[in-house]
Order: C-alpha cells, then structure tokens, then sequence
C-alpha cells in the first residue's frame, strides 16, 4: 500500500492546493520568510556549536576557568 509513499502528482495536488489556498501573490512572500527563517535557524545552530566547543588553552579566559562549567560550580 504504501511502496511509493511520494510520487510526482503527490507533489503536483499539494502546489495547487497551497495556490489554491494562499493564492500566487502570497507565495513568493511565504517563500521569501521560510528561506530567512531557515537562514537564521541554521546560522544559530551554527553559533550553538561554537558555543560548546571548548575554548583554546593558551587563552586567558580557559585558564581562569579550567574544565566544563558543569565542573566549576559558583
């Protein structure tokens, strides 16, 4: 029942319905915010990681505070 769980008419229903819906003078819009959504969501999963990543040992701020913060509680 479910060999070809998406196929090009799924694809095609679904275009017309969203046209049908939003109409195609807002689609450019909704396009435009989900492309900026999607760029911001991967530049801070981007800094999340940076974030976590431990810091280099000849810098200052790894020597005042040696090991994870879970290590160094205030």
């Amino acid at each position: 029942m479910l060999r070809n769980a998406l196929e090009p008419w799924h694809i095609l229903v679904v275009v017309l319905v969203m046209v049908v819906l939003f109409g195609s003078r807002k689609l450019p819009d909704t396009a435009r915010a989900l492309g900026k959504s999607m760029r911001i969501l991967k530049s801070e999963a981007k800094a999340m990681k940076a974030d976590d990543r431990p810091a280099a040992a000849g810098t200052p701020e790894a020597a005042a505070h040696p090991g994870s913060p879970a290590d160094n509680p205030r």
